[in-house]
């Protein structure tokens, strides 16, 4: 062991390192909810440990203390990998770690000492760069791509399962250049070739052949690597998301299998709260679950470096919600159903919350719209009574219909809030006693969260509507403006009608301090 690249346990316990700018880095984990935690700053070293009988990479914090951040043994089978020159990632005990270098020569240096433990070659950054060595054609091979050449893949069979792997692991990690991944990715999709290898997995699962089943397992989360939408069309298409799904728990890094597909079939239960009779649109609904369940639950996350890893998925999700929303608006008959079961005295509580609940998620949806369609969207809501029905839950008795019903709300008013200022208006001028806005107040005031969220919520979409720098001007039908505006009649009437509802608590409060506990919703109004 050269004594000038690794220090003893001993000597790293009993002294703290000196504070050197060479070696700082920062130590990233991977967390429960599949995102990045930044675990502190520090510097890095890699030294014997005794305890660990071998080599370990080193953080200590940079405070006085110098408290251990991370100290990770460098085992020989564990796969680093080099990013970017001033990252280095690795996985261990199912845990993804990173560190990023406050300058490339101290990268380098940290690599150079993890791949002399490894006895790799410090040039290779990773396990996928010693599978292409015939880099000196990229030239001849892209002028053969620009010509209209293919890649000819291996067949679809259990004798060239490797093969396959390492073919498409060199396209997509071989330097990374979009021509190549292109190649490889029209290859992928022409003759069938995804629908085989689906194939061919029914008979190794059938079979438990599980060296198989884990290399389709790598073959098929490097196709998701290709980033490419025609290819997630075939792969989430109803023959052959279930396989999809199967192929995905066969993880070799995981000690057993996820039953990916048992719960999906089985516990994940789809229950249909109204009567959709359009086919494409049970599908849709269908697909966009199963494809968000594989996007947040099977795949590996991302690395936090990685900004446009499995971009076409997150557009698949994106525009599948769209086309599920442009159904739902263009379905008059279902829509009538769903607002005339919201308020029907008949209906029962539980029936209603998965109603409301089914609104909540629309909603949601038409986050994804564009503007221009977003407004139509509202609108075809609004003139099937949506705020009618709005004031309709907030009069039952029920903690999660109200919940919902605040969040609902809030989408509404986000999305649109001149068409729920012209509803409010409209509502006084016919006389009405029961007005939207009094019973918004009202549930901020009553709200039954002992950490006020519904209040608070409630609170800030108030506050949304009364902004004047979000009040438009009103035009007279002639098209010249009008004396009139938004401002003057909204503001108008929300004084008149809402601030006596408003500052009633102040009218009954005591000078006991409890009492004032109940008013910590009005600070998101009065600041």
């Amino acid at each position: 062991m050269d004594s000038n690249t690794a220090e003893s346990s001993s000597n790293n316990e009993s002294s703290p390192p000196q504070k050197n700018p060479h070696r700082r880095v920062k130590v990233y984990m991977l967390n429960a909810d599949r995102a990045w935690d930044d675990k502190g700053t520090g510097h890095v070293s890699c030294a014997y440990v005794d305890r660990l009988q071998g080599m370990a990479l080193i953080v200590r914090s940079e405070d006085e203390d110098h408290y251990v951040i991370l100290e990770s043994k460098v085992c020989p089978n564990t796969t680093y990998q080099k990013q970017q020159e001033t990252l280095i990632c690795w996985s261990e005990n199912d845990q993804e770690l990173a560190l990023s270098f406050q300058l490339i020569d101290s990268c380098s240096e940290i690599w150079e000492k993890i791949c002399d433990v490894q006895g790799r070659n410090p040039d290779d950054n990773g396990p996928d760069d010693a599978l292409h060595d015939s880099r000196d054609d990229d030239h001849f091979e892209e002028s053969s791509y620009a010509a209209g050449g293919v890649v000819e893949l291996p067949s679809p069979d259990l004798a060239h399962l490797g093969e396959i792997q390492a073919v498409l692991s060199d396209y997509v990690h071989g330097g990374a250049v979009q021509w190549r991944i292109d190649r490889i990715a029209s290859s992928v999709e022409s003759d069938g070739y995804i629908n085989r290898l689906l194939d061919l997995y029914s008979i190794c699962d059938d079979l438990e052949n599980v060296e198989a089943l884990h290399q389709l397992y790598s073959i098929f989360k490097t196709i998701f690597m290709l980033n490419r939408n025609s290819l997630f069309e075939i792969l989430f298409c109803s023959e052959n998301l279930m396989k999809v799904v199967g192929v995905m728990e066969n993880d070799p890094c995981k000690t057993s299998v996820v039953r990916h597909r048992e719960f999906l079939e089985n516990q994940a239960q789809f229950h249909s709260v109204l009567p959709l009779t359009n086919e494409l649109l049970l599908e849709k609904i269908h697909q966009t679950y199963r494809v968000q369940y594989i996007q947040d639950v099977i795949l590996p996350t991302p690395s936090v470096f990685d900004e446009n890893l499995l971009s076409a998925l997150n557009s698949f999700v994106f525009f599948n919600k769209c086309e599920i929303v442009k159904m739902l608006q263009e379905d008059e008959a279902t829509m009538k159903i769903l607002f005339q079961q919201l308020t029907d005295d008949e209906t029962d509580d539980a029936a209603r919350r998965d109603l409301v609940k089914f609104l909540k998620e629309m909603c949601m949806f038409s986050s994804t719209l564009q503007a221009s369609d977003r407004e139509p969207f509202f609108q075809m809501l609004s003139e099937m009574r949506l705020l009618e029905a709005v004031e309709t839950l907030w009069n039952i008795e029920d903690a999660d219909i109200l919940s919902t019903t605040n969040d609902v709300f809030a989408f509404i008013v986000e999305a649109n809030p001149s068409m729920v200022r012209e509803f409010c208006l409209s509502e006084a001028k016919l006389g009405q006693d029961d007005l939207l806005m009094t019973k918004a107040v009202e549930q901020m005031q009553q709200d039954p969260d002992p950490e006020l969220g519904g209040a608070i919520l409630i609170s800030v979409t108030i506050r949304l509507l009364i902004d004047p720098e979000n009040m438009m001007a009103t035009t007279a039908v002639s098209g010249a403006p009008s004396l009139r505006t938004e401002k003057t009649e909204f503001l108008n009437y929300f004084y008149l009608h809402c601030m006596p509802t408003l500052i009633s608590p102040f009218r009954t409060i005591s000078k006991d301090s409890e009492s004032l506990k109940g008013m910590r919703y009005l600070s998101p109004l009065v600041t």
